[in-house]
């Protein structure tokens, strides 16, 4: 079992690491979802694209977050300098953005329509495709830095 948990350890990790990154990219979502669009009326709407800022801006705190996390306890250092690892884990990010920001869209558009009451708290439809966008790209994430990235 121990040998297992060793062998698993690093998924383990960036699991933790990106459960983290997740409550820090959900929590600013939340907080910008909601004071954005008292300053910016178009936040919520924007000729079709449902809260672009509030979900630029949570998405780029999750990235910094991520970063530092998997630098710290995930991976390893790779084969590249740190200026390089930072340009390559940002081109990636910036990559995974876009992803998300289109499934976040086509979520909260077609799909996730009602909020989920979970007694203690009650999930918006904004706050569902988020959630569901940040874990669909999360597998992404994990193979192309593992293998391109921190690949020492």
């Amino acid at each position: 079992m121990r040998a297992l948990l060793l062998r698993h350890k690093q998924v383990l990790l960036f699991i933790i690491a990106g459960g983290l990154s997740a409550i820090v990219e959900i929590g600013s979502f939340k907080l910008f979802s909601t004071y954005l669009p008292q300053a910016i009326s178009q936040e919520q709407n924007f000729h079709g694209i449902h809260y672009p800022l509030s979900n630029i801006f949570s998405t780029s705190c999750g990235i910094l977050f991520n970063y530092f996390l998997s630098i710290w306890f995930v991976f390893e250092r790779g084969k590249h300098s740190k200026r390089k690892e930072f340009a390559y884990f940002m081109v990636v990010s910036f990559i995974s953005t876009i992803l998300s920001l289109s499934f976040f869209q086509i979520f909260y558009s077609f799909i996730f329509k009602d909020n989920i009451d979970l007694i203690f708290y009650t999930l918006s439809p904004e706050m569902i495709s988020k959630i569901a966008a940040i874990l669909l790209v999360s597998i992404l994430n994990y193979s192309v830095k593992k293998k391109v990235i921190f690949n020492g």
